[in-house]
């Protein structure tokens, strides 16, 4: 056999060894990120609603069990137990309303993150019905569930003023 013969057979032998160990190429996942956005925004329509009906129950709902919500000038809840206490407590007060805008949702390429962020306007009415407005800025990072649900792993917002 020519010696440009035993070159090119041990270039492909070479070339097949190095192929037969390289790790197995994986399907990309399915490309969800723009529906999963959108689930999110639903969601996100829906609190404004159970919000204004004190639906304390859709609302813990929407956490893990492990969640986490900071919020300004107090210490982290942490935990489903607290986050209810925490939703049940914020709820009993005067009634609230929130609109949502300038809301951005990015989905990450894996599919199971998302992080949620935008403005939020509450309004409650004081004891005597007047309205009073605050403004804050928040983020959400959400989780994709085993179900392809989505719930807040990490919840946080800072007042405008």
């Amino acid at each position: 056999m020519p010696y440009h013969s035993w070159l090119l057979t041990g270039a492909m032998v070479f070339a097949a060894g190095v192929a037969a160990c390289s790790p197995p190429q994986h399907a990309a996942p399915p490309e969800t990120r723009a529906g999963d956005a959108a689930a999110i925004r639903a969601i996100d329509d829906q609190v404004a609603k159970d919000i204004a009906a004190k639906d304390v129950g859709k609302l813990e709902a929407l956490y893990m069990h492990d969640a986490v919500i900071f919020s300004p000038g107090a210490p982290a809840v942490v935990g489903k137990n607290n986050i209810d206490a925490f939703i049940e407590q914020r709820l009993a007060g005067p009634t609230e309303q929130i609109v949502f805008s300038n809301v951005t949702v990015d989905v990450a390429r894996s599919g199971d993150l998302a992080e949620d962020r935008g403005t939020g306007q509450v309004t409650i009415r004081d004891s005597n019905g007047k309205p009073i407005t605050q403004s804050s800025e928040y983020v959400l990072v959400w989780k994709k569930q085993a179900d392809g649900s989505w719930k807040i792993a990490a919840d946080t917002f800072a007042r405008d003023k």
